[in-house]
């Protein structure tokens, strides 16, 4: 279950981000996760709860952008939605599309409370 290693990230780059905000509260970190991402959300959301208790980031809440999968046509340069895996062009039929957006696992922002 490597989203508990992803959570531990997290949280590493959390304790670091803490120390330039010294005295600051951190109420909420949102993550990004494509959905080529090779993560399942809900265990995200389970092993970041499984984390944090009984720790300084126990008040800290988690959101999840999940991030659908979006080819683009080299060929007609359209930009879709590849669903079920069928990644061909659906206005020219082009087969080799190009990946633009679905395998982002990123931290998106951090709340910070005065």
């Amino acid at each position: 279950m490597h989203e508990l290693t992803i959570v531990t990230s997290v949280l590493n780059q959390l304790d670091e981000l803490k120390k330039q905000h010294e005295g600051k509260v951190f109420s909420k970190v949102a993550l990004r996760v494509g959905e080529l991402a090779g993560l399942d959300v809900d265990c995200l959301r389970f092993g970041f709860e499984c984390v944090i208790k009984d720790t300084q980031w126990e008040q800290l809440t988690l959101e999840i952008e999940q991030v659908a999968r979006r080819q683009q046509c080299p060929k007609c340069s359209l930009e879709f939605r590849a669903e079920n895996w069928d990644t061909a062009c659906p206005q020219c039929g082009e087969t080799a599309t190009i990946i633009i957006a679905g395998e982002e696992l990123q931290i998106a922002y951090v709340e910070v409370e005065e």
